[in-house]
């Protein structure tokens, strides 16, 4: 139809050879020798990215291409505390994950800043257990850049990064983005350098928690029999005694976590943690304090104390907020409010109608003003009203009173058409 309207305007003129060459053609194969025109196109109105000679010249590691590595590869992300808006300053979040042992480090940063990536990555790994080896980063500017390469290279670490727009090559950091972070932080925003001090406090004492005390499974194998996926998980172990069971991790190491673990009692870690929530929460920018459901602060013996009964409470995390979900009304103008009454009286002469049949007659009587896109919006608006008459039928009231008498009076047979 195309070629045919180019021809009939005098835009087009080929020969019948070519006209029917192009016609045979399947809309891959054209598709195929569009590309580079539609390369050359989009270089005129695409922004060139930034440092994408940098970014080329750094390995892709995909989801694929760990193969089972020893302890020290690890992915690196960044979680923004920004609350609702992500404009002016807020405090993040570095947060590195092993691979292989689920080993997990968070670090707080005041600012988002290239030079300070590199200076947190480097008192991250003082507190490692094992060396780092490897790092893999998301195509962020903050890590893609001349400072951070030239570390990695004189620290003897890999880097490598994901396919852009493909968040499933860093699936490991973004579920512990998920799981620890946000979990223990929440959504709110932190700006400055006393909220930054109070998150990296929080950071400190939960490392410790989630290392050696709390349990994650990995996954061993997935595979697909037609439509369902199969996943095969292994028993849900600590990353402190994934090391500890790693013939890749040195006995000097494994000496050095048991010390640290014999020293740790999880009660007290988690009241510590209870503590520098509460800290964090006090600093969180647009929240009142009846929002925050302050509470006194409990020595371990009360702590301890309300462990038994703390279950009732529900969600007792100082920084839990209740996200926000966006508006739940009409944000455009009804199409058959006006129309509405008509179609009632419709569905009362026939309560068998199809919402479909209904949107038919309804055209056939007003062609111009009911596209096809609007027969979804009136389905539903049919189904609500079948469930008010449904409603009605058992309590006995309802909006649609009359119209449940007039559909009760209606001949059995014909209600059963």
């Amino acid at each position: 139809m195309f070629i045919a309207a180019m021809e009939r305007h005098g835009h087009l003129d080929l020969a019948p050879e070519t006209r029917t060459q192009l016609l045979a053609m399947s809309a891959a194969t054209i598709d195929r020798l569009l590309r580079p025109i539609r390369d050359v196109a989009r270089q005129g109105r695409r922004r060139i990215g930034v440092n994408t000679a940098l970014r080329k010249s750094i390995a892709i590691r995909t989801f694929e291409d760990w193969n089972d590595p020893p302890p020290g590869y690890f992915e690196m992300d960044m979680v923004a505390h920004c609350g609702r808006s992500v404009a002016g300053n807020h405090v993040h979040s570095l947060v590195l994950t092993d691979i292989a042992s689920g080993w997990t480090e968070a670090a707080a940063m005041v600012v988002r800043e290239q030079t300070l990536v590199t200076l947190t990555v480097d008192e991250i790994r003082r507190k490692l257990p094992f060396p780092m080896l490897g790092l893999d980063v998301d195509n962020d500017s903050a890590f893609i850049n001349e400072t951070v390469l030239g570390y990695c290279a004189e620290s003897s670490i890999e880097l490598t990064r994901s396919r852009a727009y493909k968040k499933n090559d860093q699936a490991w950091i973004e579920q512990k983005n998920g799981a620890v972070v946000r979990k223990l932080v929440g959504y709110g925003r932190l700006e400055g350098v006393a909220a930054a001090a109070a998150l990296s406090k929080l950071h400190e004492v939960a490392r410790l928690y989630v290392n050696f005390f709390q349990p994650s499974s990995k996954l061993l194998s997935k595979v697909r029999q037609g439509a369902r996926v199969l996943k095969r998980h292994d028993v849900p172990t600590t990353p402190f005694s994934r090391l500890l069971a790693s013939d890749r991790v040195s006995e000097e190491a494994k000496k050095r976590l048991q010390q640290v673990f014999e020293a740790l009692d999880p009660v007290r870690l988690l009241a510590k943690i209870r503590q520098a929530q509460q800290r964090l929460a006090a600093l969180e920018v647009g929240v009142s304090g009846s929002d925050r459901g302050e509470k006194k602060a409990q020595d371990l013996e009360a702590f301890l104390q309300s462990l038994r009964t703390l279950w009732r409470d529900g969600e007792v995390r100082p920084t839990y907020r209740k996200r926000f979900q966006g508006p739940r009304w009409r944000t455009r103008p009804d199409p058959f409010e006006t129309t509405w009454p008509l179609i009632r009286e419709w569905l009362t002469e026939e309560p068998t109608a199809t919402a479909k049949e209904l949107f038919e007659r309804l055209q056939g009587r007003m062609p111009e003003i009911f596209p096809d896109g609007q027969l979804r919006t009136l389905q539903r608006r049919v189904k609500n009203w079948r469930t008010e008459i449904a409603r009605s039928l058992v309590l006995g009231a309802g909006e649609d009173t009359d119209d449940v008498i007039s559909v009760i009076e209606r001949p059995e047979e014909e209600l059963l058409k």
